[in-house]
């Protein structure tokens, strides 16, 4: 595939998990998807997740923790199989109602156009923080 068709699919799965649309999603991930969420265990999906069945409980978990008041892609780039987003999101922790808002950045290794690696980076302290 090529970086722009790369593009486009992660595109359209940012825009299927805005709508929290689960089974949309997994229709962008590779069977052998691998999830790699860092920090600690006080944020509900920290975690790595590897295959469909364990990436629909990270989006099941992720959706059910938060609400979502802003999750912005700013850039979306990409080179040969990597795409990588940077961005910002505020959400609410759905268990204390404390505010999550950070900076993201998104590392994702693609394979025949769907997400084969997917690695986020943020301010885990925020969410730490929000969760505790």
């Amino acid at each position: 595939m090529s970086v722009e068709q790369n593009i486009a699919a992660t595109r359209k799965l940012f825009e299927a998990f805005g709508a929290k649309d689960i089974p949309a999603i997994l229709t962008f991930l590779d069977p052998e998807i691998a999830i790699e969420f860092y920090g600690p265990s006080v944020i509900p999906y920290a975690n790595r997740y590897k295959g469909m069945d364990e990436a629909r409980r990270f989006f099941e978990i992720v959706l059910s923790s938060v609400d979502i008041n802003q999750f912005d892609a700013e850039e979306i780039f990409g080179a040969g199989d990597k795409v990588v987003v940077t961005g910002h999101l505020n959400l609410k922790a759905r268990s204390t109602g404390r505010i999550i808002d950070s900076d993201f950045v998104h590392v994702i290794t693609m394979r025949g156009g769907k997400w084969l690696r997917f690695r986020d980076f943020m301010n885990t302290a925020v969410a730490v923080a929000a969760f505790s």
